[in-house]
């Protein structure tokens, strides 16, 4: 590759990149959530505050909004809940579809959070499945 492609690399549409990013974890449906949320996983809601007041919320969820997430589950951050204390800490990212959130697991990889992944299907997937919501 030379050094022009590397600054600057093909354009990829969003399918695509969503293709790459989920390539490199596997993502968990509504059960499997719930489950590790009972062993000890943090679920995570990105969701945006019109969606959380229309739809509920998951109990015991963690409300970060999108633009926050890096700075709140760093654990070397200045900025981090008290939850994000290590980097082997299990995340399991929702947003409402499960599209928004599996670019916010490929941030959070990146930033050495090695066990975060998404729910497939988001808040929507989880409802449907009849898993627990509080208004």
């Amino acid at each position: 590759m030379s050094d022009a492609d590397q600054l600057h690399p093909r354009p990829v549409g969003i399918d695509e990149l969503l293709d790459r990013v989920r390539a490199g974890y596997e993502r968990v449906g509504p059960v499997e959530a719930a489950a590790e949320a009972d062993e000890g996983a943090l679920l995570v809601d990105i969701r945006y505050a019109a969606l959380r007041e229309k739809d509920g919320l998951i109990p015991g969820a963690l409300v970060v909004e999108r633009n926050e997430l890096e700075w709140r589950l760093d654990p070397q951050g200045s900025h981090r809940v008290p939850q994000a204390v290590s980097h082997d800490l299990r995340v399991v990212v929702i947003c409402n579809e499960g599209y928004a959130s599996s670019l916010a697991v490929a941030s959070l990889r990146q930033l050495g959070l090695h066990r975060a992944t998404d729910l497939t299907g988001g808040f929507q997937a989880w409802r449907a499945a009849g898993l627990p919501v509080a208004p």
